[in-house]
């Protein structure tokens, strides 16, 4: 086995604390620490993202004689349980690790403590810090403080993001199944376990759990981080919870694939042969969007091959967003192209501009396609300035503003695509992903 690989383990809220008494699972506890120890001394690096706050904070409260018949849903009840849950919690998972000497730290995160470039950084580096003194990480978001805007949404999202933040080698999911099947293997007994996922937008998969009562994901989350984790050269495990030393099983298998190792059942997501920087990651996942620009096909092509995004290329601004802030890309595919006189630049010039119409142009009819999101960037002009010099050659942007701050609207390097769909591989886990994908600025 590879030596100083980094493992993250996920636990949803079902792992962890029974859904009917909502008393912490401290067999399954047990069994995760057990194994996370025997992969610290095996030389690796461990990192477990831990739901549970919420539901324990639940039965500590019952324990006052106060009676929960389900999980609350008004804000303020469960941000007040997560703090009750989370010390009750992170006490829980330290004194299981002091049986072993092992010591842990507690990482609590919300969105909005990395979406700053710098935070993100502060935050990575401590990560690093941590494994480097052998400290093993708990994660969970710090739900007493997050509300919808800086919600990470699921602590699968933040495992993948947790994942990508210190480039790890595994993200393993755990759940309440083995693996993913064809069909639901409750219902249908003919069900086929998928094994491998090379490719998640053609993948055909039961993902009807949908979490249990005390959390808040279910297979659509899983499947949505394994396309984040994978993004960024990760290798994403979904098995099952309840038989954790599966995992140190599963990792010998994969690197040292023998007949003499009998691998446990669980789906395997390939990482990305082209992995995406560890920046674009950051831009593409972590950093809300404060609006959208569009851009026509010309112009989406030269981002395809490394090219600056310059006014000329802009068709439309929607929302109000300031200079150095993140936005989406849409790119407009016309059905009636310009005419020749309003082709202004072209990706074979010298500047690498791309072809646009001229600003008095309509920026796209309702006959075209609808607008396909493409990517992110930060833009070195405001919604309001770039509304002014939108398809503009870059040397008459002092003319219109008074100033140039720069011929681009964004820079290559400030400038993150999404992984191009394949034609026509519109199954239902693609139209799932691609609305997960779009939700809180993920």
């Amino acid at each position: 086995m590879k030596k100083h690989l980094t493992i993250v383990i996920k636990l949803g809220t079902s792992s962890i604390v029974d859904e009917k008494t909502h008393e912490p699972l401290l067999p399954i506890l047990s069994l995760i620490v057990d194994t996370a120890v025997k992969l610290q001394h095996a030389g690796h690096k461990v990192i477990i993202v831990s739901s549970g706050a919420i539901g324990v904070g639940m039965q500590r409260m019952e324990a006052q004689d106060m009676k929960f018949d389900k999980r609350p849903k008004q804000l303020d009840k469960l941000q007040a349980l997560a703090a009750i849950g989370q010390c009750r919690l992170m006490s829980l998972w330290d004194q299981l690790f002091s049986h072993y000497r092992q010591p842990v730290a507690q990482v609590l995160l919300t969105r909005n403590d990395i979406a700053d470039r710098t935070q993100y950084l502060n935050a990575q580096k401590t990560f690093f810090q941590l494994l480097e003194y052998g400290v093993i990480p708990i994660v969970n978001e710090n739900d007493t403080l997050a509300v919808t805007e800086i919600k990470f949404g699921d602590n699968d999202t933040l495992s993948a993001i947790t994942a990508g933040m210190v480039h790890a080698d595994y993200l393993f999911l755990m759940t309440d199944v083995e693996c993913l099947y064809d069909k639901n293997p409750r219902s249908n007994p003919d069900a086929k376990p998928i094994q491998v996922v090379s490719d998640i937008d053609s993948l055909e998969a039961d993902v009807s759990s949908r979490g249990s009562s005390l959390g808040t994901g279910g297979m659509f989350t899983k499947i949505v981080a394994a396309r984040r984790a994978t993004s960024v050269g990760v290798t994403t495990i979904i098995t099952i919870s309840s038989l954790p030393g599966n995992i140190r099983n599963i990792i010998e298998g994969i690197e040292h694939p023998s007949d003499d190792i009998k691998v446990p059942l669980h789906t395997r997501f390939l990482p990305a042969e082209n992995p995406i920087r560890d920046r674009h990651f950051w831009l593409l996942h972590i950093y809300s969007p404060s609006g959208n620009i569009y851009i026509d096909e010309n112009a989406h092509k030269a981002l395809t091959d490394k090219a600056n995004l310059f006014p000329s290329g802009i068709l439309d601004v929607e929302g109000t967003f300031a200079q150095q802030e993140a936005v989406r890309i849409f790119v407009v595919k016309r059905s009636t192209l310009p005419s020749t006189h309003a082709l202004k630049e072209s990706p074979s010039t010298p500047n690498g501009t791309s072809s646009i119409h001229t600003p008095t142009t309509p920026h796209y009819e309702k006959s075209d396609p609808a607008p396909v999101e493409v990517g992110r960037a930060i833009v070195n002009y405001s919604s309001t300035e770039i509304k002014r010099i939108r398809g503009l050659q870059a040397t008459e942007i002092s003319g219109i503003l008074g100033y140039a701050d720069s011929e681009y609207i964004a820079f290559r390097e400030n400038i993150a695509l999404l992984k191009a769909e394949k034609s026509g591989s519109s199954t239902p886990i693609v139209e799932a992903v691609r609305e997960q994908l779009t939700l809180g600025g993920i």
